[in-house]
Protein backbone atom coordinates (compact mmCIF):
# COMPACT_ATOMS: atom_id res chain seq x y z
CA UNK A 1 0.00 0.00 0.00
CA UNK A 2 1.35 3.42 -0.72
CA UNK A 3 1.81 6.39 1.55
CA UNK A 4 -0.87 8.30 2.14
CA UNK A 5 -3.72 6.03 1.31
CA UNK A 6 -5.57 4.68 4.60
CA UNK A 7 -7.28 1.43 4.28
CA UNK A 8 -10.71 0.51 5.50
CA UNK A 9 -11.54 -3.21 6.22
CA UNK A 10 -15.21 -3.93 5.95
CA UNK A 11 -16.75 -7.41 7.68
CA UNK A 12 -19.65 -8.71 5.00
CA UNK A 13 -21.55 -10.59 7.62
CA UNK A 14 -22.35 -7.15 9.06
CA UNK A 15 -24.00 -5.93 6.08
CA UNK A 16 -24.10 -2.29 7.73
CA UNK A 17 -21.45 -0.45 4.90
CA UNK A 18 -23.69 -0.44 1.61
CA UNK A 19 -21.32 -0.96 -1.33
CA UNK A 20 -22.20 2.55 -2.46
CA UNK A 21 -20.33 3.55 0.25
CA UNK A 22 -17.39 1.37 0.33
CA UNK A 23 -16.96 2.25 -3.34
CA UNK A 24 -17.33 6.03 -2.02
CA UNK A 25 -14.07 5.51 0.20
CA UNK A 26 -12.24 3.65 -2.82
CA UNK A 27 -12.95 6.67 -4.85
CA UNK A 28 -12.09 8.97 -2.02
CA UNK A 29 -8.26 7.22 -1.80
CA UNK A 30 -8.97 4.41 0.13
CA UNK A 31 -8.12 0.94 0.09
CA UNK A 32 -11.45 -1.02 1.08
CA UNK A 33 -10.54 -4.89 2.03
CA UNK A 34 -14.13 -7.12 2.12
CA UNK A 35 -14.11 -9.70 4.63
CA UNK A 36 -15.93 -12.95 5.58
CA UNK A 37 -15.24 -14.86 8.74
CA UNK A 38 -11.86 -12.81 8.82
CA UNK A 39 -10.76 -13.75 6.09
CA UNK A 40 -10.36 -11.02 3.54
CA UNK A 41 -11.64 -12.36 0.03
CA UNK A 42 -12.04 -8.80 -1.95
CA UNK A 43 -10.41 -5.75 -2.60
CA UNK A 44 -11.40 -2.31 -4.01
CA UNK A 45 -8.40 -0.01 -4.75
CA UNK A 46 -8.01 3.61 -5.61
CA UNK A 47 -7.44 3.88 -9.79
CA UNK A 48 -4.47 5.79 -10.73
CA UNK A 49 -5.94 8.32 -12.97
CA UNK A 50 -3.16 11.05 -14.56
CA UNK A 51 -5.88 13.56 -15.30
CA UNK A 52 -4.71 15.08 -18.48
CA UNK A 53 -4.67 18.92 -19.14
CA UNK A 54 -7.56 20.77 -21.69
CA UNK A 55 -5.81 20.63 -24.65
CA UNK A 56 -6.52 22.27 -27.84
CA UNK A 57 -5.72 19.75 -30.61
CA UNK A 58 -4.24 21.43 -34.24
CA UNK A 59 -5.86 20.19 -37.57
CA UNK A 60 -2.67 18.35 -38.20
CA UNK A 61 -3.22 16.15 -35.35
CA UNK A 62 -6.47 15.23 -36.67
CA UNK A 63 -5.24 14.81 -40.18
CA UNK A 64 -2.29 12.28 -38.97
CA UNK A 65 -5.08 10.09 -37.87
CA UNK A 66 -5.74 9.64 -41.71
CA UNK A 67 -2.33 9.47 -42.83
CA UNK A 68 -1.20 6.42 -43.60
CA UNK A 69 2.19 8.08 -45.17
CA UNK A 70 3.12 8.31 -41.75
CA UNK A 71 2.41 5.42 -39.44
CA UNK A 72 4.25 6.76 -36.62
CA UNK A 73 2.42 10.21 -36.60
CA UNK A 74 -0.53 8.37 -37.52
CA UNK A 75 -0.40 5.81 -34.33
CA UNK A 76 0.92 8.84 -32.30
CA UNK A 77 -2.00 11.30 -33.24
CA UNK A 78 -4.34 8.37 -32.76
CA UNK A 79 -3.14 7.83 -29.04
CA UNK A 80 -3.90 11.61 -28.21
CA UNK A 81 -7.12 11.83 -29.95
CA UNK A 82 -8.09 8.94 -27.94
CA UNK A 83 -6.72 10.22 -24.53
CA UNK A 84 -8.11 13.22 -24.81
CA UNK A 85 -11.85 12.10 -26.25
CA UNK A 86 -11.94 9.46 -23.15
CA UNK A 87 -10.11 11.97 -20.25
CA UNK A 88 -12.97 14.69 -22.28
CA UNK A 89 -10.45 17.06 -22.30
CA UNK A 90 -9.71 17.59 -25.69
CA UNK A 91 -10.82 20.70 -27.69
CA UNK A 92 -10.77 21.91 -31.55
CA UNK A 93 -12.26 24.59 -33.08
CA UNK A 94 -14.25 24.77 -35.84
CA UNK A 95 -11.29 26.45 -37.83
CA UNK A 96 -9.61 22.66 -37.44
CA UNK A 97 -12.79 21.10 -38.40
CA UNK A 98 -13.20 23.15 -41.57
CA UNK A 99 -9.46 22.90 -41.95
CA UNK A 100 -9.33 19.13 -41.39
CA UNK A 101 -12.29 18.51 -44.09
CA UNK A 102 -10.72 20.51 -46.60
CA UNK A 103 -6.96 18.70 -46.08
CA UNK A 104 -7.85 15.34 -46.18
CA UNK A 105 -10.02 15.06 -49.04
CA UNK A 106 -7.18 17.67 -51.06
CA UNK A 107 -4.50 15.85 -50.06
CA UNK A 108 -5.28 12.44 -48.99
CA UNK A 109 -7.67 12.15 -51.30
CA UNK A 110 -10.16 11.01 -48.82
CA UNK A 111 -13.82 10.58 -49.62
CA UNK A 112 -15.72 13.54 -48.63
CA UNK A 113 -18.96 11.62 -47.53
CA UNK A 114 -15.94 9.03 -44.84
CA UNK A 115 -14.49 12.70 -43.87
CA UNK A 116 -17.94 14.67 -42.87
CA UNK A 117 -18.52 11.38 -41.00
CA UNK A 118 -15.35 11.81 -39.09
CA UNK A 119 -15.89 15.76 -38.45
CA UNK A 120 -18.95 14.82 -36.72
CA UNK A 121 -16.72 12.28 -34.72
CA UNK A 122 -14.34 15.29 -34.17
CA UNK A 123 -17.19 17.55 -32.87
CA UNK A 124 -18.04 15.30 -29.69
CA UNK A 125 -14.73 17.27 -28.62
CA UNK A 126 -15.64 20.23 -26.60
CA UNK A 127 -15.88 22.92 -29.94
CA UNK A 128 -14.79 26.31 -29.47
CA UNK A 129 -16.34 29.05 -31.93
CA UNK A 130 -14.92 32.48 -32.33
CA UNK A 131 -16.01 35.69 -32.03
CA UNK A 132 -15.36 38.96 -33.49
CA UNK A 133 -13.21 39.89 -30.32
CA UNK A 134 -11.39 36.36 -30.53
CA UNK A 135 -10.97 37.63 -34.78
CA UNK A 136 -8.92 40.85 -33.79
CA UNK A 137 -7.34 38.72 -30.97
CA UNK A 138 -5.65 36.79 -33.30
CA UNK A 139 -5.00 39.52 -35.57
CA UNK A 140 -3.17 40.89 -33.03
CA UNK A 141 -1.12 37.82 -31.99
CA UNK A 142 -0.37 37.73 -35.45
CA UNK A 143 0.77 42.35 -35.71
CA UNK A 144 2.68 41.47 -32.20
CA UNK A 145 4.24 38.02 -32.28
CA UNK A 146 4.42 37.20 -35.92
CA UNK A 147 1.92 34.20 -35.98
CA UNK A 148 -0.51 33.32 -38.82
CA UNK A 149 -3.49 34.58 -38.38
CA UNK A 150 -4.71 31.32 -38.92
CA UNK A 151 -2.22 30.00 -35.26
CA UNK A 152 -3.50 33.09 -33.75
CA UNK A 153 -6.86 31.92 -34.17
CA UNK A 154 -5.59 28.58 -32.44
CA UNK A 155 -4.21 30.09 -29.85
CA UNK A 156 -6.59 32.11 -29.40
CA UNK A 157 -9.40 30.04 -29.19
CA UNK A 158 -7.28 27.55 -27.03
CA UNK A 159 -7.59 30.04 -24.24
CA UNK A 160 -10.80 31.01 -24.18
CA UNK A 161 -11.58 27.34 -24.29
CA UNK A 162 -9.41 26.80 -21.12
CA UNK A 163 -6.61 25.37 -22.44
CA UNK A 164 -3.55 24.88 -21.28
CA UNK A 165 -1.82 23.07 -24.06
CA UNK A 166 -1.97 23.31 -27.83
CA UNK A 167 -0.77 20.06 -29.61
CA UNK A 168 0.75 21.21 -33.14
CA UNK A 169 3.43 20.22 -35.06
CA UNK A 170 3.47 23.53 -36.82
CA UNK A 171 3.78 26.33 -34.08
CA UNK A 172 7.03 27.08 -32.50
CA UNK A 173 7.02 24.04 -29.96
CA UNK A 174 7.95 25.10 -26.16
CA UNK A 175 6.58 28.43 -26.30
CA UNK A 176 4.26 30.09 -23.97
CA UNK A 177 1.91 33.04 -25.32
CA UNK A 178 -1.01 33.79 -23.08
CA UNK A 179 -0.37 31.03 -20.86
CA UNK A 180 -0.89 28.30 -23.39
CA UNK A 181 1.77 26.07 -24.00
CA UNK A 182 2.73 25.10 -27.40
CA UNK A 183 4.02 21.15 -27.49
CA UNK A 184 4.56 19.73 -30.73
CA UNK A 185 3.48 15.95 -30.09
CA UNK A 186 5.60 14.26 -32.69
CA UNK A 187 8.68 14.88 -31.20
Amino acid sequence: MSAGRTRTRAILSEGKTPLSRLLALAEAGEEIVITRSGKPFAKFQPSVVTKLPRTFLDTNVLVYCDDESEPAKQERALKVLDEHTRMRTGVVSLQVLQEYFVSVTRKLRLDPETARRKVEIFAMLHVAEPTVSDILAAIDLHRFHGFSYWDGLVLRMAKQAGCRVVLSEDMQHGRFVDGVQIVNPFL
